[in-house]
């Protein structure tokens, strides 16, 4: 099961099949992607025919090692022409890679369990929420007139009803006759309470009052 199919010719019925093994898993692999993500047609697309051709380029080179550093060449030109992914992405192209170049060398049986591995390990991950941030922090945006000094003027009311609270901005607008005030926020409860934004309406003149989620996003190296 584990050892290489291919011998020191290619056959016809080993060319097949690698290649519909690698169509396969090219395919599993897509699925796999379009799992509670976000995709482009175009991209699962090329992630399902990625293996196939992958593996084809390897059973063509099949020990030549000039041909070897052709193909490695042609392969590099691919980043000149490709955009910058998620890490998810890239994540799958490096997959469905693997799969290509051991589906080449005639390792299905490795290949086909490989791929079992890292789905069933991914979709635990998914399923637990693995790396997952708790995004409880909220951005607050209130309008006051000019004529209110705005330090200290809602700290009661943000004591009240959240669990910390900073105020991390201050602009103007219309002319200079308004201050916008911009806090970071952690409410005690789940949702935003009514009763806080009708206190913060009548402490500012019912002006506007911008509540929402604040974007804490780990960024990716």
């Amino acid at each position: 099961m584990f050892n290489s199919i291919l011998a020191s010719q290619i056959t016809l019925s080993s060319f097949l099949i690698c290649t519909v093994a690698a169509l396969i898993l090219g395919v599993l692999s897509a699925l796999l992607y379009m799992h509670k993500n976000h995709y482009t047609p175009t991209f699962v697309t090329t992630i399902a025919l990625l293996p196939a051709v992958i593996s084809i380029v390897i059973m063509l080179v099949n020990g030549n090692i000039g041909a070897g550093v052709a193909v490695a060449g042609a392969f590099s030109l691919i980043r000149f022409r490709s955009q910058p992914g998620d890490a998810r992405e890239i994540g799958t192209i490096f997959l469905v890679m693997a799969l290509g170049f051991a589906i080449g060398m005639g390792y299905v049986g490795i290949a086909a369990v490989f791929f079992l591995i890292m789905a069933l390990f991914q979709l635990a991950l998914i399923h637990f929420k693995f790396g997952q941030v708790k995004n409880d922090l909220r951005e607050l945006k209130i309008t006051i007139p000019e004529n209110l000094d705005y330090d200290g003027l809602f700290d009661d009311l943000l004591q009240k009803y959240t669990d910390s609270y900073e105020l991390v901005g201050v602009k103007t607008s219309n002319m200079g006759t308004l201050f916008e005030l911009h806090y970071d926020i952690t409410l005690k409860g789940s949702g935003i309470p009514k009763q806080f934004l009708d206190e913060l309406r009548c402490r500012n003149g019912n002006l506007n009052i911008v509540c929402g989620r604040k974007n804490t996003l780990v960024p990716q190296l």
